[in-house]
C-alpha cells in the first residue's frame, strides 16, 4: 500500500494550507468574535447570516480552483468541469485526505471551500444516486454554492443508533410520497441558503429491514415543513448552519423526489458514510494538529514556578503522546481511505468504523490537554480551543456512536474466527 497523495492532491493540499493561512486565518478571530457579541446579545436572526468575508472568501477559493475538492474520482462527470477543482477530475480518498486534514485546521475552511457537511455528503447522494432530474435541480445549485441543504435522520423518540427505529413515514400514495413524523440534529438546516432537506423515512415496514427506508428529496418551503427549534450542542448553535428539530405534517412531493427508488435508503446511507466517515475523521486530525500547536506555543511562551509551562506538570511527556496518537490516528485514516479506494465501502467496513471510533477521541484528548495547559483562557472565546473540544465531543456522536462502531469491529473481528453474526 501507498498512502503517498499523487503529485496533483500534493499541489492542491499545499494551496489549501496557503489559502488558510493567508486568506482564512487573518479573518477568522474576528468573525468568531463578532458571532460571538450577537450570540452573547440575544442572536436572533442575525445569528444565522452568513458574514459577507465569508462569501468574499468563498468567491477568492474559487477562482483559485479550490473548490468542491471532495468530488470522487470515477464520479465527477462534467460537474467537476462545471464546478470543479484545478485539473477537472475528482481525487481518491488517498489524495483527498491530505486536504481534508488541512481544513480541519480551521472551522471557516470546509465552508469556505465548499466542502462542508452535511452538503458535500448530500451532494454524493445526488452524484452516485440522483436521477437526472434531481441532478438537475439540486445537485447543480449545490456544487455552484448556489443553495445550502440540510440531511434529516435521527428522531428525537427512538434510539436513531439503530437506524431501523425510525419511524417518521415516507409513504407513496399515487404519484406522491407523504411525509408525516418528526427528526432533530437535522444538520444544515438553519442556513439561510437551505432550500432542499433529504429525509429518511418508512415506506414499507413489511419489507426485509433494510429495504424499509427511502431517501426523499423535500424542498425546504414545502407545506407542512416547519423548524419546531435549533438546538445547542453544549452552548453552541454552529451558526449559520445549525442543527434543528424538524416536524413533517402531511408533508406531499412528487413521487419522483424518492432518491434511486422506495426501499433503498440503507444501501444509499452506506455509500454515502464510507468517505464521509473518512472527511469527518481526518478533519478532526487537522483540529488536533491545531490544538498541539497551540499548547506548544503557550507551553514555551508561559513560565510558571520559574520554568516554561513546558517543562512543568509532565507536560513533555503529554506533547509527545499527542504526537505520537495524531500520527498512529492518521496512518489509521489513511489505511481506510486507500481500503476504501481498493476494494470499496464494503471491504473497508471495519477501518471505516475504527477511524471513526479513533480520531474524535485523539483529538478529544489533545484538545483537552491543549485547553489545560492553557488554563482559564481555553475555556474562554479567546482561543478555539473550548469549540474544537465541542465539535470533536459531537463528532463521537455524529454518524454513529462509539459503540456502535465498536459493535462492528468486533463483530467483524470475531466472524475471522468462525462466529456468526
Amino acid at each position: 500500500m501507498d498512502f503517498s497523495p499523487s503529485p496533483r492532491a500534493a499541489e492542491l493540499t499545499k494551496a489549501v494550507r496557503s489559502f488558510i493561512q493567508d486568506e482564512i486565518a487573518p479573518v477568522e478571530h474576528e468573525l468568531h468574535r463578532r458571532q460571538g457579541e450577537v450570540r452573547r446579545t440575544g442572536g436572533g436572526a442575525d445569528l444565522w447570516q452568513v458574514p459577507e468575508e465569508l462569501r468574499e472568501l468563498q468567491h477568492k477559493a474559487r477562482a483559485q480552483g479550490l473548490w468542491n475538492l471532495f468530488l470522487p474520482a470515477g464520479h465527477e462527470g462534467p460537474y467537476a468541469e462545471r464546478y470543479g477543482t484545478r485539473g477537472g477530475t475528482g481525487l481518491t480518498n488517498v489524495d483527498y485526505a491530505p486536504i481534508a486534514e488541512a481544513t480541519g485546521w480551521s472551522f471557516l475552511a470546509p465552508y469556505v471551500f465548499n466542502c462542508n457537511a452535511p452538503d458535500s455528503g448530500n451532494a454524493e447522494v445526488l452524484l452516485r444516486y440522483g436521477s437526472q432530474e434531481q441532478k438537475d435541480r439540486w445537485l447543480d445549485p449545490l456544487l455552484d454554492g448556489r443553495i445550502r441543504s440540510a440531511f434529516a435522520m435521527t428522531e428525537p423518540g427512538v434510539a436513531s443508533s439503530d437506524a431501523t427505529n425510525m419511524q417518521l413515514t415516507a409513504e407513496v400514495e399515487g404519484d406522491e410520497v407523504v411525509l408525516n413524523g418528526r427528526k432533530w440534529w437535522t444538520t444544515g438546516i438553519g442556513h439561510p441558503d437551505c432550500e432542499v432537506l433529504i429525509v429518511m423515512g418508512l415506506t414499507d415496514p413489511g419489507a426485509h429491514k433494510y429495504a424499509q427506508h427511502s431517501m426523499v428529496l423535500v424542498p425546504r418551503d414545502t407545506p407542512g415543513v416547519k423548524i419546531e427549534r435549533m438546538l445547542e450542542t453544549m452552548g453552541f448553535f454552529d451558526e449559520p448552519f445549525g442543527h434543528g428539530e424538524v416536524s413533517f405534517a402531511e408533508v406531499r412531493v412528487p413521487v419522483s423526489n424518492i432518491i434511486a427508488g422506495p426501499g433503498r435508503a440503507f444501501e444509499i446511507a452506506q455509500g454515502r458514510l464510507g468517505p464521509g466517515r473518512v472527511h469527518h475523521a481526518i478533519r478532526m486530525i487537522g483540529l488536533a494538529e491545531r490544538a498541539l500547536h497551540l499548547a506548544c506555543e503557550r507551553g514555551l511562551a508561559r513560565t510558571a514556578f520559574g520554568k516554561p509551562l513546558a517543562d512543568l506538570g509532565g507536560n513533555r511527556e503529554r506533547i509527545a503522546e499527542a504526537r505520537i496518537a495524531i500520527d498512529s490516528a492518521r496512518l489509521l485514516i489513511l489505511d481506510a481511505a486507500w481500503k476504501l479506494d481498493t476494494v470499496g465501502a464494503r471491504g473497508a467496513q471495519s477501518e471505516v468504523s475504527a477511524i471513526k471510533i479513533a480520531a474524535p477521541n485523539v483529538a478529544q484528548q489533545v484538545i483537552d490537554f491543549a485547553m489545560q495547559i492553557h488554563g482559564g483562557g481555553g475555556l474562554s472565546g479567546d482561543f478555539p480551543l473550548a469549540a474544537a473540544w465541542t465539535a470533536a465531543r459531537a463528532v463521537r456522536l455524529a454518524d454513529g456512536p462509539d459503540e456502535v462502531h465498536k459493535s462492528v469491529v468486533a463483530r467483524m473481528e470475531l466472524g475471522k474466527h468462525g462466529a456468526t453474526r
